[in-house]
């Protein structure tokens, strides 16, 4: 206890005495060791990611699908879906084909997408048409149902389509 009023009395001559010369002692607080700082800046770009799971499609229209009396020859495929990711809003999905003059007619439908509305069945062609609509900032699927349609009035033969599907400002 004596020593620790010997180190007050001490400190005090030394605050009177540097006052009276004028010198200002730094205020006393706690020293923090270990410390520091930084910003972190989260940016979001635009995402749209587009893909189909399910692998390649094959429509073989045979005996076995037609029908007698009928020049209209039709087969359907609904092994393949459509899936989809955007975080922008007023969005679409569309699709083409990239065959300019195909010999047999392939269409597409969206069933039971998971968001947005389902255009009705397109024709496909070289030019991008809607195909899925305000899909606004969502992720999402849909099954692709294919449908080949041939005339027997056109023979035989084999188209090869690789279709493409865009997500597009609405």
């Amino acid at each position: 206890m004596n020593k620790l009023r010997c180190i007050q009395k001490a400190l005090l001559l030394l605050a009177l005495v540097a006052g009276a010369l004028g010198v200002s002692l730094p205020p006393a607080r706690a020293q923090v060791f270990g410390s520091g700082h930084h910003t972190v800046t989260v940016q979001v770009s635009p995402i749209t990611a587009v893909a189909v799971s399910g692998g390649s499609v094959s429509l073989a229209i045979t005996a076995a699908s037609a029908v007698a009396g009928q020049d209209q020859l039709t087969i359907t495929d609904k092994s393949t879906q459509l899936l989809w990711g955007t975080n922008s809003s007023s969005k679409k999905i569309t699709v083409m084909t990239n065959l300019a003059a195909p010999l047999f007619t392939l269409k597409l439908l969206a069933l039971n997408p998971t968001q947005g509305t389902a255009a009705a069945q397109v024709t496909l062609t070289t030019t991008a048409q809607d195909f899925l609509l305000n899909i606004g900032r969502s992720s999402g699927t849909a099954t692709l149902q294919y449908t080949g349609v041939a005339l027997a009035s056109k023979g035989t033969g084999s188209d090869a389509h690789v279709i493409t599907f865009t997500v597009a400002t609405q």
